[in-house]
């Protein structure tokens, strides 16, 4: 078996580039390059996935310094693990399972600091004052707090799929793959989860059950 250079640098995953740019062909070669020991090519790999990595991983534990330690472990694994990686999945839905199970891990290691993070990357109690926004603008911004909470109380199996189909906008396919479910096993988990997060926001807005 051919041996592992040293680990290749994992920058800032804040890096404000596009995520999955470039093309499919471009994409495949710099695979096959850093599978070859390139480090400049693996590199190059996680210029294009590491802020959306971020943005996902960002929603599974209690802080950004968190997030940010995730995304670089998760990059190391991909980097020793890339002889593994055999094409049959885009690179990103076997990139994501990485993050996602790292982030697992830290989650099961330890009760989360009370830090809760917005979908929208940011903590909650850096959102504007609701009482210090104009009225319909504070509504919204209370209706995305509690939904925000809602979706980070869901068990880990059910918040997977609803952030991963809802909030980052994959196929079903391609979240089912990230998670290691079937298509019927994670439509069942992405119903549940929903429907949980419908019954908080209905709790919060005052809805009468029917």
């Amino acid at each position: 078996m051919r041996s592992k250079p040293n680990a290749p640098i994992v920058h800032s995953t804040v890096s404000g580039t596009e995520a999955g740019g470039g093309s499919d062909a471009a994409e495949a070669d710099l695979i096959e390059r850093a599978r070859a020991g390139d480090r400049i090519a693996f590199e190059e790999l996680v210029r294009r996935h590491a802020d959306r990595l971020y943005a996902v991983v960002l929603r599974f534990v209690a802080s950004a310094e968190e997030a940010e330690e995730v995304t670089q472990e998760a990059f190391l694994r991909a980097w020793r693990s890339l002889g593994r990686f055999e094409g049959r999945s885009r690179f990103f839905t076997w990139l994501y399972r990485i993050g996602i199970n790292e982030a697992k891990r830290r989650t099961e290691r330890g009760p989360p600091s009370g830090q809760t993070v917005s979908m929208e990357e940011r903590p909650i109690h850096d959102t504007p004052d609701p009482r210090q926004a104009p009225p319909a603008q504070a509504e919204q911004l209370e209706l995305r707090a509690a939904l925000e909470r809602a979706v980070r109380a869901l068990p880990v199996e059910y918040r997977g799929p609803v952030i991963l189909r809802d909030v980052e906008g994959l196929s079903t396919t391609e979240a089912a793959a990230v998670v290691g479910l079937g298509e019927a096993a994670f439509k069942s988990r992405l119903h549940r989860g929903r429907m949980a997060v419908r019954k908080a926001i209905d709790s919060y807005l005052d809805v009468p059950s029917s």
